[in-house]
Formats: C-alpha cells, structure tokens, sequence
C-alpha cells in the first residue's frame, strides 16, 4: 500500500477595490504572449477563443488602471503583442509572490499537521 501524504497547492487571485483583476489564467496568457509574441497563439495554445483572451486581459487591464500589453495590429508585418513594462512587473511580482506563498504555506502545513504533511 502506497503511503500518502497532505499537500498544499494553492491558486492565487488578486484582488482591487473588491473586484478580481489578476490570476492564474491572465498571468498564463501573458507568458505564453510574451513568448509566442501574439496574444492569438497564447490563446490558440490554451486551447481559449482569441475573444475571451481579449476580454480576459482587457478586463484585467480596466481592473489595474493600466495596460498590460503593447498591441501591434495585423497588416502586411503581421502585428502581434508584447508585455508593458507594468505587464512584466505585475507578471514577474506574482510570479514571485506565488513562490514566496507556496513555500511559506508548505512550512506551516509541515508545523501545523507534521504528522499529514510529506517531508522534503
């Protein structure tokens, strides 16, 4: 019989003025898009609508007060999208604070229930 232990996995929303405005999902799309550089690939490769990536990101973009993504329309060169540099800082600080979150949140399960919780 295999031996199982308690974990922690958490998903972090962010919240502003009691509305949310940033995610697991928006912070997806934002690093495939920066990646892939268009906002339709990122979609295409979650397997999301181009226009529910759109609404998604530009909700969040009214939410924060500011653009999260440069865009470039189609034409002849193709267009396509690239992080603000706001985007990338609100990206790279959720980033972060997901980490900083997961660890600390790992340390107290191992404290509050050690006798549940997998040993590193």
């Amino acid at each position: 019989m295999e031996n199982f232990a308690l974990e922690l996995q958490m998903s972090l929303r962010l919240f502003f003025g009691g509305e949310k405005c940033f995610g697991p999902g928006p912070a997806a799309l934002l690093e495939a898009t920066d990646r892939l550089g268009s906002l339709r690939a990122a979609a295409a490769e979650a397997d999301m609508a181009y226009s529910k990536a759109w609404t998604s990101l530009r909700n969040c973009e009214q939410a924060l007060g500011f653009p999260l993504l440069e865009r470039e329309a189609g034409g002849r060169r193709g267009g396509g999208s690239r992080l603000t540099p706001m985007g990338r800082a609100l990206l790279t600080a959720y980033r972060e604070l997901e980490r900083r979150l997961e660890e600390e949140g790992g340390r107290l399960l191992r404290e509050l229930l050690p006798q549940l919780a997998e040993e590193e």
